[in-house]
């Protein structure tokens, strides 16, 4: 476990007038940490062990690794698997294959599934995702646990104070959604923001109708169906004033454009998309209006000749939505763009400049300004 205590150096992360390098710089921390620079958490994993067959929860009761225990697999007819942070594969938790009826007792522990096949355990930020037959019976379930961690949102609690919207973007179980969790209760009991998430599949706040204390004082609206997640968006900005929206699996078209009318209104947006690199923002139709959008433009003959390019060319349409967009591309080492210069740069066929955010080996923050993007 880390404890870690810092004096905040706000450091401006880009000078819009100039273009010379800085040199990197760290936020000064006293840290009493490990190498493996592991953050305080509360992982509250009794409750979901306890749905989880008898054998297999003495078994991770006693499984030296379970603070980096990531999730448990139960499929029909296959041995039980768990999945551990910082390691590839999983490992078997015993011989012997999962049967119906440990299935069966699974399910009547959790309840009733939403319809995107997700359920949760009241009061904790776990998550239950089901596979489903051909005839809609539960042949597999994936146990996720959910964990508030503390210290992820000292990576970019300086881009906070400006207000500006912020996009995640990275592989799945990177920690998108534990630094949304962190980065809502900072803005709401440090910073004072009104803020609202709309949390649809509960993973944000948790199960159950009183959201989890890991998002501090902010307010949770929960979504109906995921389809409606667009509709509960504006409906947080009509009825409810936020200064701050938060939103988890930006995905489609209705929801892009409902962050665009958000972010035109003046309010702060903490969203993730999917993608891995502000490239799969760019080239996928449905979310590159996150970014500002992309359209073909005909130069005329000079225009060309002056910009040694073609006539045609690709160009971005509208400012972005998002002002940063921050690549995960691991737990404790984030790329950060300013997003309307780093799509500007990408379409010219250039290099765009970066900032890279990463702990080092004694878990310090270290940023480093005006680095070359590196794909």
């Amino acid at each position: 476990m880390v404890v870690t205590t810092c004096s905040w150096v706000v450091v401006v992360p880009w000078n819009l007038k100039a273009t010379r390098a800085e040199p990197a710089r760290q936020l000064k921390c006293q840290s009493f940490s490990t190498p493996s620079c592991s953050l305080p958490h509360n992982d509250d994993l009794q409750p979901l062990l306890q749905i989880l067959p008898s054998v297999l929860h003495h078994t991770l009761l006693n499984q030296p690794s379970r603070p980096q225990l990531l999730e448990v697999i139960l499929d029909l007819g296959r041995f039980p698997e768990a999945r551990f942070l910082g390691q590839n594969g999983g490992q078997y938790l015993r011989n012997t294959e999962v049967t119906v009826k440990e299935l069966e007792y699974a399910l009547e522990a959790v309840g009733e599934f939403g319809n995107d096949n997700r359920a949760g355990i009241e009061g904790t930020l776990h998550r239950i995702s089901a596979i489903r037959s051909r005839n809609g019976d539960v042949v597999g379930l994936t146990c996720r646990v959910g964990r508030a961690v503390t210290g992820h949102v000292d990576m970019l609690y300086d881009l906070l104070q400006y207000g500006k919207s912020i996009l995640f973007v990275g592989r799945p179980g990177v920690g998108k959604t534990t630094v949304m969790r962190e980065i809502a209760r900072v803005l709401s009991d440090e910073l004072h923001k009104r803020v609202v998430i709309v949390d649809t599949s509960n993973e944000i706040g948790g199960n159950g109708n009183i959201p989890h204390a890991a998002i501090g004082g902010a307010r949770r609206m929960q979504v109906p169906e995921p389809s409606m997640q667009h509709r509960v968006m504006i409906e947080a900005v009509e009825n409810h004033m936020p200064e701050v929206i938060v939103v988890d699996e930006i995905g489609t078209e209705a929801e892009a454009h409902a962050c665009r009318s958000i972010a035109e209104r003046g309010v702060m947006l903490i969203g993730t998309a999917h993608g891995q690199k502000i490239e799969n923002i760019m080239k996928n139709p449905t979310l590159s209006d996150l970014v500002g959008g992309i359209e073909a433009v005909t130069l005329g003959d000079a225009e060309a000749r002056a910009r040694n390019c073609q006539k045609t060319i690709l160009e971005r349409k509208a400012p972005p939505t998002f002002d940063f967009l921050i690549e995960m591309r691991d737990r404790h080492y984030w790329l950060t763009h300013q997003t309307d210069k780093s799509v500007d740069m990408l379409l010219r066929g250039k290099i765009p400049q970066v900032e890279v955010r990463r702990r080092d080996e004694k878990c310090k923050i270290v940023i480093e300004k005006s680095k070359a993007y590196g794909k």
